[in-house]
């Protein structure tokens, strides 16, 4: 077999990759996907679009390769992961629009909890915090807005899943409702500690027991793609690696012992740092999250989510058109020595790690007559590189260890201008590995150590090599007075909507 698949379901669009033994890309495809918002703060997904452009992916994938089923030795999975799909068990269709990570809709309802003294209870046993970004809110969300589906979900006719589960759903022709620790554990009806869904969770939050999908380890073979399935060319190979990208790029950056960290600069930011199998809370307003594990154990991490990182990106393109493409938005920035004072601060739906402020609005501070395109540009790199060395602070609050070099994967780590910020700012490496799809290179990990694909996790060590480093050259007290001046605007967005 030379090959396995990894569908990586995200936030913007659909990708399928094929790695071969040695880990390296042999096939991609990939499709974008309409974004809704309804109101203010809300985004929806189509979920048909994200089933449909996940699979006509896989098929073009494996029509690229010249690839058949015997040359496959297992699918791995990797998703955006609070987005939430209820849908009906017996036509397998949702009943409502995919309510996406992103949305705000429940922040009101998050606040009466917090108001009524749930926050301590809920930490303590998910890891997280009340916030709208997780999935229990979205899922009550919709059984009390769809008509009858409360009900429906009551009787047993309503299956809930994060994205991993409505994939495997359908590849699996309905057989295998499933999800992985990972993504149980981003739910807040998932108690990490006891690595069980916890039944005082799932009365607070209001959602029935029965919509739950099966708990699996991330890497474990948890059905067979069916000849009956959206991809028929896929029939009989095992899935057997599941986990949400955030920790899947963490395993597919070889972060697996405590202290290593990586970053990925998607549509948001998301920092991860290995603290091994003791669980621990955080004192700075991150959240502990279940991590990915070959091992078939439970292992944390601590992690700050930043909800708008390479998506600013995109709004300089689309909203302000001031670049063709994202790719064009190193050459402007470049074009110009620094932001000439400008400061954006990117926060569209609000803050996340570690300020967790859902009223803070976007802002551009600092602007004079002789700013021009370049400078914006910049300072939207920038605030990437900012917010990123904001969340490390609280990582090193908490953990008290300093950070020895930050791994960096994702779309925008392809920037060496702004990876070479983000090294100045925080003042230690910035190491970015040759092949930057670790998202979807962790899915396939998991999945191909389930299967022997490959015989054991040093094996995948010895195939790295061609990373690139990036080394600080800001002095220290510049370092300090530009985290001075982002620190200021970010108060300044604070508590504006």
């Amino acid at each position: 077999m030379a090959y396995v698949l990894a569908l990586d379901q995200g936030t913007t669009s659909s990708r399928a990759i094929l790695f071969n033994e040695a880990g390296a890309i042999a096939a991609v495809a990939q499709q974008e996907f309409q974004q809704f918002y309804p109101q203010a703060g809300w985004v929806e997904h189509d979920p048909e679009q994200i089933l449909s452009s996940q699979m006509s992916c896989a098929r073009e994938v494996l029509a690229k390769a010249g690839a058949l089923p015997r040359d496959i030795a297992a699918i791995g999975i990797t998703n955006q992961r609070e987005t939430v799909i209820v849908w009906d068990r017996a036509t397998g269709r949702a009943i409502h629009p995919a309510i996406v990570w992103q949305d705000r809709r429940t922040a009101s309802f998050c606040k009466e909890l917090e108001d009524r003294g749930a926050g301590e209870t809920v930490s303590a046993r998910t890891g997280l915090v009340l916030d709208p970004y997780f999935s229990a809110t979205k899922v009550r969300w919709i059984l009390d807005h769809v008509d009858g589906a409360r009900e429906r979900a009551e009787r047993g006719e309503l299956a809930f899943g994060t994205i991993d589960s409505w994939l495997v759903w359908h590849l699996t022709g309905g057989r295998s409702h499933v999800t992985d620790a990972t993504n149980a554990s981003r739910t807040l009806l998932y108690n990490i500690v006891k690595g069980e869904w916890d039944a005082e969770l799932l009365q607070l939050f209001g959602v029935p027991a029965g919509m739950l999908p099966q708990v699996a380890w991330s890497s474990q073979t948890v059905g067979q793609a069916a000849a009956q399935g959206p991809v028929p060319q896929l029939a009989g190979v095992p899935i057997a690696g599941i986990a949400g990208d955030q920790q899947a790029a963490l395993f597919g950056q070889l972060c697996w012992t405590a202290g290593d960290a990586k970053n990925t600069y998607g549509t948001g930011c998301f920092l991860l740092e290995n603290i091994g199998t003791q669980f621990m809370r955080s004192r700075s307003r991150l959240i502990t999250t279940v991590a990915a594990s070959a091992q078939k154990r439970l292992e944390y991490a601590l992690e700050g989510s930043i909800f708008i990182g390479g998506a600013v990106v995109q709004w300089l393109r689309d909203n302000l058109k001031l670049i063709g493409s994202s790719a064009d938005v190193e050459s402007l920035a470049a074009s110009v020595p620094d932001t000439n004072g400008v400061v954006f601060v990117p926060a569209f739906v609000g803050l996340g790690a570690p300020h967790w402020d859902a009223h803070a609005a976007g802002m551009l501070i600092g602007l004079r007559r002789d700013t021009g395109h370049g400078h914006i540009a910049r300072a939207a790199l920038e605030a990437i590189a900012c917010q990123v060395a904001d969340v490390l602070d609280a990582v090193g609050n908490d953990t008290g260890s300093p950070l020895r070099e930050l791994r960096v994967d994702g779309g925008a780590a392809v920037n060496d201008l702004l990876m070479q910020f983000q090294a100045d700012l925080l003042g230690v490496p910035v190491v970015r590995p040759r092949v930057t799809e670790t998202t979807a290179l962790g899915a396939a990990y998991l999945a191909g150590l389930a299967t022997g694909f490959w015989a054991n996790p040093e094996a995948l060590r010895a195939e790295r090599v061609g990373d690139v480093r990036f080394e600080p050259r800001m002095s220290a007290t510049e370092r300090a007075e530009r985290r001075a001046r982002w620190k200021k605007a970010v108060e300044r967005a604070k508590e504006w909507a």
